[in-house]
């Protein structure tokens, strides 16, 4: 059967123009995915689309105080006498449980944590810079982790709180992403970007806590006070600091601002038998806080040590300067000094 010329170019540009509506049919399918994935929300039960997540650019919204029955209550130390803040801390050796260990060896951990003798020190992170709570908290906004069993971690901090043993929770103070997605990227609770009234964004894609506004305050003696409660005996924030970019926008401070938040922090949340603390980059430049308290030092090499030690200039240092490290040198050994947990021989 013949087919017209004019037959023949009907039916190819029908062809073109049904392969470039395919094209677009299937880009709009991925462009869909793409963006639904800023209302995914992850919870216990498993994860959920939230389109009450809207991305508002412009002015943002303001953060509103918390109602009477939102109140977190704050124990403020009431009277030089109240409590001893000075209080000495001893000094202390032992193990630390990353993310990774969590998510995938969480059993290995437990079973050596079973064999730790009485004292040792155990630290545990218990949630991550996306603002995943490795836990079962039950503070305001939480968004569990969906990679790491939270029930496993559960047992693990019951565990090493029901033993003779030195308990620390790490977490980081400022840096977070899912408490925004569920905060409409709130403008006032965050560091915006100069000039666009939109939240300021890191490499993670990750947002940032303004540390001076005082429901940030809030939300920190919250997660503080309930890990207090669970038994641990101290808490370390890390990603205690202001991102150095000129980019955001910040009126105060930005050294007075640390010093203060840590100076309140310390002061409404640790007691003589619980030490708030800080994972820092650079001991030197820390504000050190008043009471029951230390810093935590990474990448500090063994032949650095001492070096670090006389620049701090601390009293006591072998308990107020705790170094993370992933080797065996003995050079750390003189002063407080955290190990990854794999490290311990079950032989």
């Amino acid at each position: 059967m013949s087919m017209s010329y004019r037959t023949k170019r009907r039916l190819q540009r029908a062809g073109l123009i049904g392969g470039i509506a395919l094209l677009l049919l299937i880009l709009a399918a991925y462009c869909w995915v793409v963006w639904l994935e800023r209302y995914v929300v992850y919870t216990r039960d498993g994860a959920a689309l939230n389109f009450d997540l809207v991305e508002r650019p412009g002015a943002g919204q303001l953060a509103q105080p918390p109602s009477a029955a939102e109140t977190v209550p704050i124990y403020v130390n009431e009277g030089l006498d109240a409590i001893d803040m000075n209080k000495e801390l001893s000094q202390i050796n032992g193990f630390y449980i990353d993310s990774d260990m969590l998510q995938n060896d969480i059993a290995g951990a437990r079973e050596i944590v079973a064999t730790l003798p009485s004292g040792t020190a155990v630290m545990v992170e218990l949630k991550s810079i996306w603002g995943q709570f490795q836990y079962s908290s039950h503070v305001s906004n939480v968004t569990l982790s969906n990679r790491i069993d939270v029930e496993q971690v559960d047992k693990l901090i019951t565990d090493i709180t029901s033993r003779n043993l030195y308990t620390v929770a790490v977490l980081p103070a400022f840096r977070d992403r899912y408490f925004f997605l569920l905060n409409n990227r709130n403008t006032a609770l965050g560091l915006a970007v100069k000039g666009k009234g939109y939240l300021w964004v890191d490499k993670d894609n990750c947002y940032w806590f303004d540390p001076s506004n005082n429901n940030t305050i809030l939300w920190l003696q919250e997660i503080i006070l309930e890990l207090k409660n669970l038994g641990f005996d101290e808490v370390v924030l890390s990603e205690y600091r202001i991102p150095n970019t000129e980019n955001i926008v910040f009126k105060e401070d930005r050294a007075e601002t640390i010093k203060k938040t840590a100076q309140t922090l310390v002061t409404t949340c640790a007691t003589d038998s619980f030490a708030v603390s800080f994972l820092v980059d650079d001991g030197t430049s820390f504000p050190m806080p008043d009471g029951r308290t230390r810093i935590y030092l990474q990448n500090v090499g063994p032949k650095n040590v001492d070096a670090v030690v006389a620049l701090l200039n601390f009293e006591n240092p072998e308990s107020k300067i705790v170094f993370m490290c992933n080797t065996n040198d003995t050079r750390y050994d003189e002063y407080s000094v955290m190990r990854p947990i794999s490290m311990v021989s079950t032989k």
